[in-house]
């Protein structure tokens, strides 16, 4: 299990991976002082630059050579597992009365003890503030002053050394907040004096914090720490070179109960492992490889949290080091400088292929040994197997129960445990990011299908209906449906469907409104009958094929329509095209007075009037229509407007063009676009903090309006603003109210029966638009944890379609580009990551706050029309251009398309091309790109109508591809698709054959067993 900071967490009792791992190293060549010199958390990191500071993270690598040398200091020197020590005194002192160790002299030991008395130098990262506290502190007693220097002469043994007084130093070691406890200022003052020939004189008269002091009270505010998992503990590794040492000393320790010990890492975490490495200063330069050696393998997680944790013995730990070696890959020297360091990779091995791997290599390894404890180390797999992935169509909630509304049931089971969570866990600023993104995002959208209603259906329905509809029916799902991440809205389908009924009725000399309410009213029986029979159980038949040909159809139109609408601001303000800047002086513009002595003029809302009386125009006003004599206007000094007001003449060549207004849009519409792509992956540059990037990207979108809403006003041109109605009433007041008459006199009443026929294919249409987008939103890859609700889902949309029907409002289901945009808007990542790794994934951010916020503002937005109104459209085009193409980002259908333009060399790595050959890939992505053409063909003609017929039919196409194992085998759909699931007849039969013949029909049962194990790899 993933945890905030990237680690993996044991469900159980286990490690919390990955650990800290530090490489302290003293050599008498370089100082004679512990410095710490390379650190792991996932990748490598060593200080350079003269120990000012890390290195760029890179990926550990070491030589085959020093491995073996690292196997050999394990099977010759001791180990000890499960030490019980409270600090680094202890330790030493088990590890020194080892048999191994019985030829050092007492002198040795005691120098060996005095090794770990003097401070190490870290190199920490700290806030600016702290980092100027850092520097203004002196200290001005002896008790915080030690000096660096080097190791010439001992200590002397007093009562009041480290040597002397183990008790007195456990008491601060033992603790586990790193020794906060008070000592006897004499004891600290000479324990933490460093092994020098500096005299006592020196020492009382310096000023300088010693490293022991500087670590231990700075290391809190390490910066570091957030990189590292809250819970994860800590290895140390202490190399050195010592010139009374004629041999080296080796060992490896795990402590039974982590301890932290005083400055030895640059974080304040317990030490678990001790790794000590001593010896003549000829092993300088392998004492250091060899240290980085045993540091990389502890920054890999199997090795670490199965052998290191898990071993019993040492030949346990022996065993995992040779399946660890087994593993290794090895570069020729020919082929790679070793000097060059690698960069972390995007993506590493899943830890489920690696035990997979190791399985094999572990059962060749216990041929070769008989003895039992060689098998132990088995038991510790549980901690990395995760459970393979499983396609929506193993869902259960997608099975049916034969029982009357027994799906809707268990959805409600499945969401009450989670009600209040959706509340508490939307308690992040992420949220509100989310909000005004898909706020904007709706409104757009509803004034768009609000204009386009209110031309189809006379003003009978506008943008005011629209919102109210949005309002009503999103707010409501959004507060009890199922999958609250899904955003209604009016969509594309449904546009023309209400088309189509507009011309019926009006042919027919039906009333409108009210056949519509009796279709509407029949749609939701309908839907409420598919959710008493559990029919939502079908959506376990829609795969990857039909939910990517859906999704790209939506994606395209989004897309083709913020081009359309970017395309017609130009033929609004039209472009002087062929201008030659020579003539600009001929260029004018002019009102003309009409050819007639006088002009008479309607009169609405005396806007006319009023103009005449203020400059003073003399006019005859009869029947509600005005007359003006042509000769009383001064016709040369009128605006365009006036001009046009009194049906004067324009005359000129500038009458005509406006070039500034389209050619800025296009600059406000494509800098939008570009900016949104660019803000959203600003988490994945190396500039700035990661938290800082983590905000900029969660709010790119806003960002970018807000940019751009700037720019708009400080050119100050006439673009096209975002206007939304002022005054809460119907569009056509005069011809409907807020609710829908039942009956009409004009038409008989078999006409309401006979409503549910289009009602039967408005419902299906519903059906595929609802359940389509929520497999979308809910498909593995989203990492969803709190369940789906679709039979809950559609009851909600089936009675909101009753309701707004008798309110005459919108119908609304699901909006794919939006729902996949609130999904986007959600993401989390991890909150820190180990340095070199990427954010990792984590999931969707569940809750029910802003799919509710967005609708209640939307239902707001008529007074919210003072702000709304500084917006350019350009700008919003450019965000739909954005919600389109992100859409599109990610789908493997779009990255099968860009493969046919490819050479083979030049291919990505993926999955699929492994398994499946690349002729029938692209046949695969041709049949798929085939039926995205022909759904895109019928939704553009009188035949729309069927649209989600054919969206059904692509389910049976897939399924017909079953029963052509020739062109494509079960394994091929597998990597290329999702298997579609089988009824119990059919798996029952398909049991008998393969007791019988022990051979699946496309491949062994080996084969498709591991198919299904390994599905999180596609």
């Amino acid at each position: 299990m993933a945890s905030q900071s990237g680690g993996l967490t044991n469900t159980t009792s286990g490690p919390q991976l990955p650990i800290f791992v530090q490489l302290n190293a003293r050599h008498l060549e370089e100082g004679d002082q512990w410095r710490e010199i390379s650190r792991w958390v996932k990748f490598q990191e060593d200080v350079e630059d003269g120990g000012k500071r890390w290195s760029k993270p890179h990926v550990p690598s070491c030589s085959l050579a020093v491995m073996s040398k690292v196997r050999d200091l394990l099977s010759n020197n001791c180990s000890l597992l499960d030490l019980d020590a409270l600090n680094i005194h202890d330790i030493i002192e088990n590890i020194l009365s080892q048999e191994g160790n019985d030829d050092l002299d007492p002198e040795q030991k005691n120098k060996v003890q005095q090794l770990f008395t003097q401070g190490v130098k870290q190199r920490m990262k700290m806030s600016f503030v702290t980092q100027l506290s850092r520097t203004s502190v002196v200290t001005f007693s002896t008790q915080s002053s030690r000096q660096e220097s080097l190791l010439e002469e001992p200590l002397p043994d007093t009562p009041g050394s480290r040597r002397s007084d183990p008790e007195a130093h456990s008491k601060r070691e033992g603790t586990e907040d790193g020794g906060k406890e008070e000592e006897d200022s004499s004891n600290l003052k000479r324990r933490h004096y460093s092994v020098t020939s500096s005299t006592p004189s020196s020492r009382k008269m310096s000023r300088k914090m010693s490293y022991k002091d500087e670590t231990m009270k700075y290391r809190d505010y390490n910066q570091f720490s957030k990189k590292v998992p809250k819970d994860a503990e800590a290895a140390n590794i202490q190399v050195a070179t010592c010139d009374f040492l004629d041999r080296n000393i080796f060992a490896f320790v795990r402590l039974k109960t982590p301890v932290l010990l005083e400055d030895l890492s640059e974080i304040s975490k317990p030490t678990r492992f001790f790794v000590l490495l001593l010896g003549p200063s000829s092993e300088h330069q392998n004492f250091t490889e060899i240290g980085r050696a045993i540091g990389t393998l502890f920054s890999d997680q199997i090795f670490c949290g199965q052998t290191a944790y898990g071993a019993k013995s040492e030949n346990e730990l022996l065993k995992g080091l040779d399946i660890y070696l087994q593993e290794l890959t090895v570069l020729p020297p020919s082929a790679w400088n070793p000097d060059i360091r690698l960069e972390p990779p995007k993506t590493t091995t899943t830890l489920q292929s690696r035990m997979e791997a190791r399985a094999q290599i572990k059962s060749n390894l216990d041929k070769d040994l008989e003895d039992e404890e060689a098998t132990d180390l088995e038991n510790n797999n549980d901690f990395f197997i995760t459970e393979p992935d499983s396609t929506h169509g193993e869902d259960d909630s997608l099975q049916f129960t034969g029982k009357l509304f027994g799906g809707l049931i268990q959805d409600v089971k499945r969401k009450i445990p989670w009600f209040v969570s959706d509340f508490t866990d939307a308690l992040h600023i992420q949220t509100l990011a989310s909000i005004i993104y898909i706020y904007l995002a709706t409104v757009t959208k509803a004034i768009t299908f609000g204009g386009f209603l209110g031309d189809i259906t006379d003003g009978l329905q506008g943008v005011l209906e629209s919102f109210l509809g949005h309002a009503l029916a999103g707010g409501i799902f959004c507060l009890l449906g199922g999958q609250p991440l899904t955003v209604l809205g009016c969509t594309g389908p449904v546009l023309i469907f209400e088309k189509i009924l507009v011309g019926f009725c009006h042919d027919n000399g039906i009333e409108y409104l009210t056949m519509r309410l009796w279709i509407g009213l029949w749609s939701a029986l309908f839907c409420i009958i598919i959710v008493a029979f559990d029919v939502s159980a079908i959506v376990r038949y829609f795969t990857r094929f039909t939910e990517e040909a859906f999704a790209a159809l939506v994606g395209i139109i989004f897309i083709v329509e913020a081009l359309k609408k970017i395309f017609k601001v130009g033929k609004k303000f039209k472009v002087h095209r062929g201008l030659d800047l020579d003539t600009l002086t001929e260029d004018y513009c002019t009102c003309l007075s009409p050819n007639t002595s006088q002009v008479v003029l309607e009169d609405t809302r005396n806007k006319v009037s009023h103009f005449l009386e203020e400059h003073e125009i003399t006019f005859s006003t009869v029947e509600g229509n005005v007359t003006v004599q042509t000769s009383d206007v001064d016709w040369n000094h009128l605006s365009v407007k006036e001009c046009q007001m009194l049906t004067g003449v324009l005359s000129g060549h500038s009458c005509d063009y406006v070039p500034d207004i389209f050619f800025f849009s296009v600059l406000l519409f494509a800098g939008t676009f570009i900016m949104c792509n660019t803000l959203k992956k600003f988490k994945l540059t190396p500039f700035f903090p990661m938290k800082f990037r983590k905000l900029i990207s969660d709010y790119a979108v806003i960002l970018t309006i807000v940019i751009f809403v700037l720019i708009d006003q400080y050119y100050d041109l006439q673009t096209q603003k975002l206007l939304v109605p002022t005054v809460f009433k119907p569009t056509r007041s005069d011809l409907r109210g807020w609710t829908i008459p039942f009956t009409d006199d004009n038409s008989p009443w078999y006409i309401y029966l006979l409503a549910s026929i289009p009602a039967l294919l408005l419902t299906i249409l519903l059906f595929m638009d609802q359940q389509i987008t929520s497999v979308i939103v809910n498909r593995k890859e989203h990492k969803l944890k709190k369940g789906c609700g679709y039979h809950l889902d559609m009851l909600i949309v089936g009675v909101m379609m009753g309701v707004c029907s008798v309110l005459g409002l919108p119908w609304c289901v699901a909006a794919t580009v939006l729902c996949l945009g609130h999904v986007d808007s959600l993401k989390m990542d991890t909150e820190s990551s180990a340095p070199g790794e990427a954010p990792q994934f984590l999931g969707v951010r569940e809750q029910r706050v802003t799919g509710v916020m967005v609708f209640i503002l939307t239902g707001l937005s008529v007074k919210l029309a003072p702000i709304l109104k500084f917006i350019p459209m350009p700008v919003l085009y450019g965000v739909l251009m954005y919600m389109g193409v992100n859409t599109l980002n990610g789908m493997q259908f779009v990255d099968r398309l860009f493969l046919i333009l490819m050479p083979s060399k030049h291919q990505p790595d993926y999955m699929y091309l492994r398994h499946v050959p690349l002729k029938k890939v692209h046949l695969f992505t041709a049949i798929q790109a085939g039926a995205l053409a022909a759904l895109w063909l019928i939704k553009s003609t009188q035949a729309s109508l069927i649209f989600p017929l054919m969206v059904l039919a692509l389910v049976g196409f897939r399924k017909l591809m079953d029963f052509f194992p020739s062109v494509f085998s079960q394994r091929d759909l597998y990597w290329l698709d999702n298997l579609m699931p089988q009824s119990n007849k059919k798996a029952k039969k398909k049991d008998k054959r393969k007791r019988k013949h022990g051979v699946l029909e496309n491949g062994t049962e080996e084969e498709m067993k591991g198919l299904q194990e390994n599905g999180d790899t596609k």
